[in-house]
């Protein structure tokens, strides 16, 4: 691994919880702002994770924990993969596995409705798996190479290339961010829920460690979406940054200008919209090879 993979993944592993934090607090601000509030200020989910971290550790079951650590571990290595520039098709597959692993410590506490939100969970990750594996088979269509830094270095930006794929990610995104309208399993917003779906049985250390982890992936889904614009020309990491706040700001709007929709719904328009716009890309990608 070269110095400059080494320092990036430092890098990922000390900024992405922060940045993840970041995003959060943007978000509670800007949907705030569309419902004409003031909001908390940006810097409030560190304030409750401190929180979190301060309160006696009381689980519902003894393994909860460990497998919420092992979500952490796995998460931080899907990172850590990415952008070491190493294969994304074993960035995805390892963020699949991280997947499993919250959704075995969200089961685990045999609460009934962990156990509802826990198979709602399940439902999700068939969802936007196409999604996600057939963007890491059109980067390679298109750069010949599954490399994230080969990828990056590409003097071609990809989403001019593939327009139908990057569109099936970001919508996906909302999926993988809990954002409306597939919010199904979890809920940001208390006006939905009850009960907080996984994370019902989550409380002081466990909610902490599940917190940083959805900050780790989100910065590492941000880096997916860069990808899709960075090029060899350092210029680029310029419309990578805008096009990540355009999406970051569209699924904050969606969050905010969309009901709920049931599982069965989000299935169907998710499937059909990635196997139509993704499909076709990538059909096209083969034909023109």
């Amino acid at each position: 691994m070269s110095i400059k993979a080494v320092i990036s993944v430092i890098m990922y592993i000390l900024l992405a919880p922060v940045a993840g934090g970041l995003m959060e607090g943007l978000d509670r601000k800007l949907s705030a702002r569309m419902q004409g509030r003031i909001g908390p200020p940006i810097l409030q989910p560190f304030y409750d994770l401190r929180k979190l971290m301060n309160k006696q550790v009381i689980s519902v079951s003894v393994l909860q924990s460990s497998l919420l650590l092992c979500y952490l571990a796995l998460m931080i290595f899907t990172g850590a993969i990415f952008f070491a520039g190493s294969d994304i098709l074993m960035c995805l597959f390892v963020l699949t596995t991280a997947s499993t692993f919250m959704y075995f410590a969200a089961v685990v506490t045999s609460s009934p409705y962990n156990t509802i939100a826990s198979s709602r969970e399940l439902i999700q990750i068939m969802t936007y798996e196409p999604a996600v594996l057939m963007a890491g088979v059109g980067f390679y269509l298109v750069a010949g190479t599954f490399s994230v830094a080969k990828i990056a270095s590409s003097s071609t930006v990809m989403l001019t290339r593939m327009p139908g794929l990057f569109a099936s990610f970001v919508l996906i995104l909302l999926i993988k961010m809990r954002k409306s309208p597939f919010d199904v399993s979890t809920s940001h917003h208390a006006h939905q829920e009850l009960v907080m779906g996984v994370k019902t049985e989550m409380g002081a250390q466990n909610l902490a460690i599940f917190t940083i982890t959805e900050w780790y992936e989100n910065a590492f889904l941000m880096g997916i979406v860069a990808l899709f614009v960075v090029t060899s020309n350092p210029l680029s990491f310029v419309g990578a940054a805008l096009l990540c706040a355009a999406v970051f700001f569209f699924l904050v709007l969606a969050d905010n200008a969309c009901a709920r929709v049931k599982w069965g719904q989000m299935l169907k328009m998710t499937w059909l919209f990635t196997f139509f716009a993704s499909g076709v890309n990538l059909l096209i990608l083969m034909l023109i090879r």
